[in-house]
């Protein structure tokens, strides 16, 4: 089987279309590659001896030795015939440079879905085709036949294109990397692929990435979410514009999705968008940094008034907040400032400052309360020179955590300082601009980030809804041809779900449609709904009995005689209404064409931008957030009655989740939320069934694995004590914390290998987790009404291994009982589920009792050094 490990950091290399023909690929590929001289290189051309001095081999099939990577250049009608070669012959992966697989070419198409098939045969990884290539500074190998040879770095890039001209930006602006990768159409390779790759890679601190479609979204999501939460991820994603959008698709051949998911995406993993390129560069260098803002109050320091005025300004239109000084600090400023400055302006230190005068304002400003981050500008002075300015900051930068971003204005006068401060880490900007929007992109970085780490409040835990029959009752109308589910159905379905919904009633024979009005109440409203067509619902609003009688008429003209249950592709529906309700909202599930299941949440007006999106499953927090996004939430947010209507509209966002997650088999779900404070009801209703609703997989229409509830299993201990095991949610941290503290020294020794302060970061990390590629099981008793943690295991897959690792833990109260038996059984049960092949476990080798468990289940146990022993289960068939 093919390896990306193995691929990127190959031993071997053939370039298979190797020529010396003048300004051709293979030549300028060729070329590149001979800078590298620690790995055998074999050119492959049958119509060649040898290749600007190397030696020739006619097919990939006779070179002597194994091959780790394999570079095509070659017309694209030869490369499904050159891949399988390159499979038969066992080689790792592939770097496919050729075009001509285009979407808009039927046979370009043919031959992509040809060489997709010999990948799969034979396990071999491709990353391409139609792409630039690799570059891997640091051990020398470029595979792409550009000119330019970026020097080392700890940035990575990753683009779908573009990424010639942003390695050349790089160059000029000093800027090394740890890797380039150009990931062309994507065919098995993608951006998912090389972020997991990147997480172990020690040299990459930061990634870049340009990014045109997210490929595979689930893949993305996962590994973005895994490298975020140590290192930071930048994205720049054109296609704001529905132009752009709609340019991009044509290009690529992929539909693109609402450019709101996207945002909506990168805030859920943590990850930065920046808008322009010169924004990639601009953040590389900072969101590695552990001087990331608390805050978006930035204190902007000057010696020049206009050009503070300008930084004000910026920070103004971005979003941001300029800094007041305050607290005990404030008579300070005074003795070192003019007696003009206003305190809610940038400070204007004047243009005959001097160094001390800097480094005072700046101190001042670092030890407010006040101030999340300083800006300070420099234009050349006489009393002030650059360098000593620059050196002043880096030294005080050094000592404090909050950021010090600078604007350095000048030619040759400040070229110097300028270079002294990004040679020690200290961000330096030529215009103010450019560094005001610099700071808030770390200080939205920071936001995000911030978020995953927020642990949610618990929420009750209702009894399972049942839905068995609800699933069955929307396949069955979508195997009918129905358009739209019945509202009586559709009804249950909110109820399973614990949404409450205006007094409603289907009209079941139109003679007794006045009957059933003065059940339902006055106000109401009708609709008359087709079920079998795409078409607009007909809504009456009617006051009065009278007004329903005329309605009556009007129906039956519209709809005909007789019981209306008869008549399969019509419903009449009456719902009692009060007007005017305070807000009314719109919530949706719907499909996106990259990212699955997507919820939206509008004004039912339906406002352009209006809109906010978010992607399912929710829990408390992110149904906050989720909230804060849409229009009504600042209209709420004042009052103890709007604080009581949000706390509502929060439960509905969370059941409504929970419904979508649970139902693959609904294409689209539009609910009218009817908001009269501090009562939230849901209105109309449509449930749109998927036509393909058939798949085996599980949650097939989503990206983000919800919380595993088919693991949560009831088990006595020997005393005849229930516990629950269940997997571990977000909203655990605080039982998790609390079972930590009660540990005694030797049982955190033998779980960590060493005594340690387990962090609250660290706490919220290990509860936060992606069930795609991590689950832990935790251990839970109840006891007087008050639930406590004694214990867990946690199964870490490794992406593309088919290998886990695995650990338990159970309290000191709670040892010999069984529980740690029962818990590595669990995780055994959960790795075959998975189809792994081997989980793992590292044990201190003094720790016997733990030893003898995992023999006795079947472990094999080998020594290592430093007193530890790798225990293996192989799950092979």
């Amino acid at each position: 089987m093919g390896s990306i490990k193995e691929m990127l950091n190959p031993q071997s290399v053939a370039l298979i279309g190797a020529t010396d023909k003048e300004s051709s690929i293979g030549k300028a590929v060729l070329t590149n590659l001979l800078q590298a001289t620690d790995r055998p290189l074999y050119p492959i051309n049958p119509n060649r001896q040898s290749v600007l001095g190397v030696p020739c081999f006619s097919s990939i099939r006779d070179v002597p030795s194994h091959v780790s990577l394999a570079v095509i250049v070659t017309p694209a009608h030869t490369v499904p015939t050159v891949a399988r070669e390159c499979g038969e012959a066992g080689v790792a992966g592939a770097i496919i440079l050729s075009s001509g697989f285009g979407e808009s070419d039927p046979q370009g198409m043919m031959l992509r879905t040809e060489i997709v098939e010999i990948r799969k045969q034979y396990g071999m990884r491709i990353i391409g085709p139609n792409c630039l290539g690799v570059i891997l500074p640091r051990i020398g190998l470029n595979t792409t036949f550009l000119a330019t040879n970026p020097k080392p770095g700890n940035i990575a890039l990753l683009s779908r294109a573009l990424g010639d001209a942003i390695l050349d930006w790089g160059g000029t602006m000093g800027i090394g990397f740890s890797m380039f990768v150009s990931l062309g159409h994507m065919i098995d390779v993608g951006y998912g692929d090389l972020i997991d790759f990147l997480s172990e890679d020690y040299n990459t601190k930061s990634i870049m990435i340009y990014m045109e479609n997210v490929g595979d979204a689930k893949r993305f999501i996962s590994a973005a979410r895994s490298f975020a939460l140590s290192k930071p991820i930048v994205v720049l994603k054109p296609g704001r514009s529905e132009a752009g959008a709609q340019f991009i698709a044509s290009r690529t051949g992929r539909p693109t999705g609402d450019d709101r998911v996207y945002d909506a995406v990168f805030k859920r993993v943590g990850l930065v968008r920046v808008r322009e390129i010169a924004d990639l560069f601009n953040m590389a260098g900072v969101l590695d940094s552990r001087h990331l803002p608390g805050g978006p109050r930035l204190a902007i320091i000057t010696n020049a008034g206009d050009v503070g005025i300008m930084a004000t300004d910026a920070l103004a239109d971005l979003g941001g907040e300029l800094a007041r000084i305050s607290g005990s600090r404030t008579d300070e400023p005074d003795f070192f400032l003019p007696e003009q400055w206003g305190r809610d302006e940038p400070i204007d230190i004047m243009g005959d400052t001097d160094t001390r005068r800097y480094i005072k304002t700046v101190e001042a400003c670092l030890s407010d309360e006040g101030v999340d981050g300083i800006l300070v500008i420099y234009t050349p002075r006489a009393a002030a020179q650059a360098t000593d300015v620059s050196r002043a900051l880096i030294e005080m930068s050094q000592k404090t955590a909050k950021p010090i971003i600078v604007t350095w204005i000048g030619g040759e006068r400040a070229t110097e300082g300028r270079r002294i401060l990004l040679q020690n880490n200290v961000p330096a900007y030529a215009t103010p601009e450019e560094a005001v929007k610099t700071y808030l992109y770390m200080y939205r970085y920071r936001k995000n980030i911030d978020l995953l780490y927020e642990t949610p409040a618990e929420v009750a835990q209702m009894d399972p809804p049942l839905i068995n029959y609800l699933k069955a009752a929307v396949r069955q109308a979508a195997k009918d041809q129905r358009h739209i589910l019945g509202t009586e159905q559709s009804l249950d379905l909110l109820k399973n779900y614990r949404i409450r919904i205006a007094r409603t009633a289907v009209v079941k024979h139109l003679d007794e449609i006045l009957r059933t009005a003065q059940g339902v109440g006055f106000p109401l409203l009708l609709t008359i709904r087709h079920l079998h067509e795409e078409s607009e619902d007909q809504v009456i609003f009617l006051a009065t009995g009278e007004e329903m009688e005329t309605a009556y008429r009007e129906v039956r003209q519209r709809i005909g005689q007789g019981d209306t249950a008869n008549k399969q592709d019509v419903e009449v529906i009456l719902q009692k209404t009060v007007a005017p309700d305070d807000y009314r909202l719109k919530l949706e599930s719907k499909r996106d064409p990259e990212f699955r299941t997507v919820l939206v949440l509008s004004r039912f007006t339906g406002e352009a931008g209006d809109a906010c999106v978010a992607l399912p499953p929710l829990n408390q927090i992110l149904a906050r957030r989720f909230l804060e996004r849409a229009g009504v939430y600042s209209a709420l947010k004042g009052t103890d009655a709007g604080q009581a209507t949000l706390a509502k509209l929060e439960d509905v966002l969370l059941s409504f989740s929970n419904l979508v997650v649970d139902f693959a088999e609904i294409e689209r779900l539009e609910l009218v939320l009817r908001v009269r404070q501090p009562d939230v009801l849901a209105g109309d209703i449509k449930i749109i069934p998927s036509r393909d609703c058939h798949n085996s997989t599980l949650h097939p229409h989503l990206v983000i694995a919800p919380y595993p509830s088919r693991y949560i299993t009831v088990w006595s201990l020997p005393d005849g004590t229930e516990v629950l095991l269940r997997p571990i949610r977000p909203e655990d941290e605080p039982m998790s914390r609390e079972m930590l503290a009660t540990l005694s020294e030797e049982t955190v020794r033998t779980r960590f290998f060493t005594p340690r302060a387990i962090t609250r970061d660290l706490l919220i990390r290990s509860c936060n987790i992606d069930y795609d590629r991590e689950i832990a099981i935790i251990v839970e008793i109840k006891k007087d009404g008050t639930k406590r943690m004694i214990g867990g295991a946690r199964l870490i897959s490794e992406p593309d291994s088919g290998k886990a690792q695995f650990a338990i833990l159970v309290h000191d109260d709670f040892q010999r009982m069984g529980l740690g038996a029962k818990l590595i059984d669990i995780l055994i049960g959960i790795a075959q589920e998975k189809r792994l092949d081997e989980i793992y476990g590292l044990v201190l080798t003094e720790n016997r009792k733990m030893l003898a468990l995992c023999r006795k289940l079947g472990f094999k146990v080998k020594w290592e050094p430093d007193g530890v022993s790798r225990v293996t289960l192989s799950l092979k068939a």
